[in-house]
C-alpha cells in the first residue's frame, strides 16, 4: 500500500495582523503594530500550496480560526451586543481586542501533534490539539482547532482525536513545532522525535533565562502515551536553553527533519551525541537508517537561523531518494545562509535543490515554509478517507483565490481591528469557506 506526508498548510484569516504579540519571537516583535496586508499574506500561502501540488506533492489545506473571538471577549467581562462588546474593548483594553483578533493560527505546525497509524497501539492516527497556552492570543485557538480537525479527518475507524492537554505551565504544549518523525518510509513504522525546552517537575534539566520555553517535557511524554507510541519508538530531546533564549522559540526554528534525515544547527540541542545515537539505535530497529546534517556555526550563526528562518524550511522527498528543501526568500537575502545553502546542493549530499518562496507577510510575525504546514503520514486508505473537500486542486486553488480576493482587505492596522464591520466580514466569508471545504459548522457564530 503507497503512503504518503501530506501537507496541510493554514489558510491565513482575514484578520492578519502585526500585533506583535508573541514574546520571544523575534520577527513578531521588531515588527509590532506595522500595517499588514491580509490579502497579500493569504494568497502566498495558497502560491506555495499550489506549487507543491504542481511538483506532485500531496497537499491539504486548514481554515482559520473565526476572528475577532467575541466569545473570548465576553469571558473576560465584555458585554451587550457583539458589536458592542468590539467597541468597549477597543476603548478600554485594546491589548485584548489585539489578542482577540490574532490570525496566528496561519501557522498549523502548532495546531496539534499527530502521529500516524504505523507508530500507534491502536493503528489509528493520532492527533493531540495543542494548548499553546504560553501566549494568551494563542490559548484560545484549540477548541477550534479540535473541530475543524474532526471535519477533516471524521473517519473514527481511521482517526483518533484528544483534547488539548491541561491548559497549565506545567504541560505547555505548541504541537508539530516541537515534533519530528523519522521513517524508511512514511507507512512504516518510525521514531517520533519530541523536543522540549524544560521540565516541568525535574529541576536537572536546565532552563533558559530570558524567553520562555514554550514546550515542556512532561507535554511530550503525556502526548506520547495518547496516542499509544512505544518506549522504543519515541526520543526525547532538549532544546539549547541559550538559544532560546536568542529568539528559537520552537525547535522548528533551529531543525527540520524528514524520512531519515535530520537538518539541524550546532547549537541546537543539549546533549548533542547522545541524542544522535538514540535516534540512530532507534530507528535502526524498523530498519531504517538514520542520518543527520550538522550545519556549523562558523557557517551560520544562531541570528542568522532565526532572521532568515533557514530551518523553519520544509524538508521534502523527492521519488529518487534525494531531497528538496523549501525557503523563505529571506535566505537568499543572507549572504552566509545562501552561501551554505549553495555549498550544500553542490555537495553531491542528500540535499539537491533549494526552491525559494517569497512569504514576507508570515515571515514578518514571526512564522516561514514549516510554521505554515502540519505533517500528516496517511497510507492510499487512510488518505482515501480524509474530507476531499480541503485536499488540494488546481479548481479548489481557483475557488479559494477567488474568495481571498472577495472577501480580504488589503490593510490592517489596530485601527482597523476596532471596526465592527471587520467581524461581519470575518463571519461571512468563514461561513462561506466552510461550504467551500464541506466542513459543516465548525466555528462558533455557526454553532450557537
Amino acid at each position: 500500500m503507497k503512503s504518503y506526508e501530506v501537507n496541510f498548510d493554514g489558510l491565513v484569516g482575514p484578520t492578519h495582523n502585526y500585533g506583535g504579540l508573541s514574546y520571544g519571537n523575534v520577527a513578531s516583535q521588531s515588527n509590532s503594530q506595522q500595517s499588514s496586508n491580509p490579502k497579500e499574506a493569504a494568497l502566498q500561502g495558497l502560491a506555495k500550496m499550489k506549487a507543491l501540488m504542481e511538483m506532485g506533492f500531496q497537499q491539504g489545506v486548514l481554515a482559520p480560526q473565526e476572528r475577532p473571538d467575541v466569545a473570548a471577549l465576553r469571558r473576560l467581562g465584555f458585554s451587550g451586543t457583539d458589536a458592542q462588546v468590539i467597541e468597549r474593548a477597543a476603548k478600554d483594553a485594546m491589548p485584548l481586542l489585539v489578542a482577540s483578533c490574532s490570525a496566528s493560527s496561519m501557522w498549523v505546525a502548532n495546531a496539534a501533534t499527530v502521529s500516524p497509524s504505523a507508530d500507534t497501539a491502536d493503528g489509528r492516527v493520532h492527533f493531540t490539539a495543542a494548548n499553546l497556552n504560553c501566549k494568551y492570543h494563542r490559548s484560545i485557538e484549540h477548541p477550534t482547532t479540535s473541530r475543524v480537525l474532526g471535519a477533516m479527518f471524521a473517519d473514527q475507524k481511521h482517526f483518533a482525536h484528544h483534547a488539548a492537554l491541561p491548559a497549565v505551565a506545567q504541560f505547555g504544549d505548541e504541537g508539530a513545532a516541537n515534533h519530528t518523525r523519522f521513517c524508511r518510509e512514511y507507512g512504516e513504522a518510525g521514531v517520533e522525535f519530541f523536543v522540549f525546552g524544560r521540565s516541568a517537575f525535574d529541576t536537572r534539566y536546565p532552563a533558559p533565562q530570558k524567553y520562555p520555553a514554550r514546550q515542556t517535557l512532561e507535554a511530550s511524554q503525556a502526548v506520547a502515551r495518547l496516542h499509544g507510541l512505544s518506549d522504543d519508538g519515541v526520543v526525547y530531546g532538549q532544546q539549547n536553553p541559550s538559544v532560546i533564549d536568542q529568539g528559537v522559540f520552537h525547535n522548528d526554528v533551529i531543525a527540520v527533519g524528514n524520512g531519515e534525515v535530520l537538518f539541524y544547527h550546532e547549537d541546537a540541542f543539549l546533549e548533542t551525541e547522545q541524542m544522535l545515537a538514540e535516534l540512530q539505535s532507534k530507528l535502526a530497529r524498523v530498519g531504517g537508517a538514520f542520518q543527520s546534517i550538522c550545519v556549523p556555526r562558523s557557517a551560520v550563526t544562531v541570528e542568522d537561523a532565526v532572521r532568515s528562518y533557514l530551518f523553519n524550511s520544509q524538508l521534502l522527498s523527492r521519488p529518487d531518494g534525494s531531497m528538496l528543501l523549501i525557503v523563505p526568500e529571506e535566505c537568499r537575502g543572507n549572504e552566509r545562509v545562501w552561501q551554505y545553502l549553495q555549498g550544500l546542493t553542490s555537495s553531491g549530499g542528500l540535499i539537491r535543490e533549494v526552491k525559494v518562496f517569497d512569504l514576507k507577510q508570515s515571515m514578518q510575525n514571526g512564522g516561514g515554509p514549516a510554521c505554515l504546514r502540519l505533517r500528516v503520514a496517511l497510507n492510499e486508505t487512510e488518505l482515501a478517507a480524509v474530507n476531499p473537500g480541503v485536499i488540494m486542486t488546481a479548481p479548489l486553488y481557483g475557488t479559494l483565490t477567488e474568495w481571498v480576493d472577495k472577501h480580504y482587505r488589503d490593510r490592517m492596522t489596530e485601527n482597523d481591528l476596532a471596526d465592527p464591520q471587520l467581524l461581519l466580514e470575518c463571519r461571512t466569508a468563514l461561513d462561506e469557506l466552510t461550504q467551500i471545504l464541506k466542513l459543516g459548522s465548525v466555528y462558533p457564530f455557526q454553532i450557537n
